[in-house]
């Protein structure tokens, strides 16, 4: 039996974007790269299509992580779970990563409902 794992409708929608962008630009992008490098030739000590074979197998495994957080996720509405008691615990959480300025939000969820947690 799976268990359902609570996620934000934003962070759903995230999750969604983030794998469109691996499924119809990343991974095109890196199979033309791949491509690419074996018309070089020799295989062995190809740089390029080593590296190029690496990103391969980070965004097939990102794509399949993906994939299975959102079949196991139940989308909650923060708001109505708040209200109606099923959530006990909510708590936002913003980040910047001091390289590249990137930033990422993270919520952190608490089902409410049992006492004996």
């Amino acid at each position: 039996m799976t268990t359902k794992v609570p996620i934000t409708a934003r962070g759903a929608e995230q999750l969604r974007e983030e794998l469109t962008r691996l499924k119809t630009v990343d991974r095109p992008r890196i199979i033309a790269a791949i491509a690419e490098a074996r018309a070089h030739g020799d295989l062995k000590e190809n740089a390029e299509y080593h590296a190029a074979r690496e990103q391969q197998s980070f965004a097939e495994g990102r794509i399949k992580e993906i994939e299975s957080k959102l079949s196991h996720a139940h989308v909650v509405d923060v708001r109505e779970a708040i209200a109606s008691g099923l959530l006990t615990f909510c708590i936002s959480v913003e980040l910047i990563d001091g390289h590249t300025e990137a930033t990422f939000l993270y919520q952190i969820l608490d089902e409410g409902g049992s006492e004996d947690k």
